[in-house]
């Protein structure tokens, strides 16, 4: 029975972790599209880990500071206190998974932490790195 569960919970894992991989692919497809990249985890880490000053609060702030210190960390929202569950999709399955939520937070968190919209380049990097996060 146990290896039962075992296996299902494995192979759960592995069609989660497709389906991340399936939406992230034709994001950056149709980033590609609009004339970016080649995409970079370099590039991506160094957007996460960056801070970016800040029009709301008195500190400059940056992806890691909500997020935790790596993707495979959980975080706390700054604002909110919410937690937040881990962005690697290889060690939460349900992150990268849905097309729709990946452009409405990257839309919003990068507003919040950047002042601005990422543009395509940025956004493929940033979930390039995601992806590649273990």
């Amino acid at each position: 029975m146990r290896y039962r569960t075992l296996t299902l919970m494995t192979l759960l894992m592995i069609m989660s972790s497709a389906q991340a991989s399936e939406a992230t692919d034709q994001l950056l497809q149709g980033y590609r599209d609009q004339g970016a990249g080649p995409f970079s985890a370099e590039a991506g880490k160094a957007i996460w880990y960056a801070t970016y000053p800040s029009t709301e609060a008195p500190q400059s702030r940056g992806c890691s500071d909500c997020h935790g210190a790596s993707p495979a960390d959980g975080g706390t929202h700054l604002r909110t206190g919410k937690t937040i569950d881990p962005m690697s999709p290889a060690i939460n399955p349900e992150r990268l998974t849905d097309q729709k939520k990946i452009r409405k937070w990257l839309l919003r968190n990068c507003k919040w932490t950047l002042g601005r919209e990422c543009n395509w380049q940025e956004r493929g990097d940033l979930l390039t790195f995601l992806q590649q996060t273990r």
